[in-house]
This record gives structure tokens, C-alpha cells and sequence, in this order.
């Protein structure tokens, strides 16, 4: 599979495009699919400057086949331990996978996350960095 689209954002941080690069082949195929096939997902470099705000606009996160699935990261993360980085990067790509709902029995997104990023091999870490 080709994840080309995915990790063209990160161009200006190549150790965070191989990061994401690595978690994205790294996840069961069904999500791979699920992202590929699907025109809302994307990824995006989060653009933020301080006193200036935001220029990166993206519908609200909806039901399927409504809003959009863009899942947007920081460049500190391309500073950050690599097991933190990829721990991240895999909770956003289980918010997008999960549409930002719960996951089973588990109701709070942020948990939901957390447990099927834990599924695919991302665990949190027990200190950030």
C-alpha cells in the first residue's frame, strides 16, 4: 500500500514523515484500507503561530460519510522520544480510525484511543518527553 498522500505534509520533517510513515505500516491492514479508501482522511502539519492562530481549516468530525477525518500533528514531535512520537501519532490515527467515538466497552475517546493504539503496539509511556 501506498501511503504517499499520507506523509507528503511532513516533507519539512523528515524524522517525523518516517515516523508516521512507520505507524502507518505498522497498523492492521483493515485500518490501512479503511484510510486509504476513504477521500476525508488526510494528515496535516499542525501550522500554529503564536499571535497569529491557526491557517489550517477542516470540517468537524461527523458521522461516516460526513466531515472530516484529518489527523494533524505537531513538528515537536519530530524532537520527541521516538516511542512517545509514535505513541502519539498512533492515538491520532486511532481518533480518525474510530471517527472520535469509543471503542468496545470503552466510552471516553481519549481512553478509546489510548486502548486500540495500545492494540496495535503504541503504548502510552509511563513519562513524556
Amino acid at each position: 500500500m501506498t501511503f504517499a498522500a499520507f506523509i507528503a505534509p511532513f516533507a519539512d520533517y523528515p524524522l517525523l514523515q518516517e515516523r508516521v510513515l512507520a505507524v502507518l505500516q505498522a497498523l492492521p491492514v483493515d485500518v490501512q484500507r479503511d484510510f486509504l479508501d476513504d477521500p476525508r482522511f488526510g494528515t496535516a502539519i499542525d501550522n500554529y503561530e503564536p499571535g497569529k492562530g491557526w491557517t489550517l481549516f477542516m470540517p468537524a468530525p461527523g458521522p461516516i460519510g460526513e466531515g472530516s477525518r484529518l489527523v494533524v500533528l505537531r513538528p515537536k514531535l519530530e524532537m520527541a522520544s521516538e516511542s512517545y512520537a509514535k505513541y502519539i501519532i498512533a492515538h491520532e490515527f486511532a481518533h480518525a480510525f474510530l471517527r472520535n467515538g469509543g471503542w468496545g466497552e470503552i466510552t471516553d475517546v481519549e481512553e478509546a484511543a489510548d486502548a486500540l493504539a495500545a492494540s496495535w503496539g503504541f503504548h502510552k509511556p509511563a513519562t513524556f518527553h
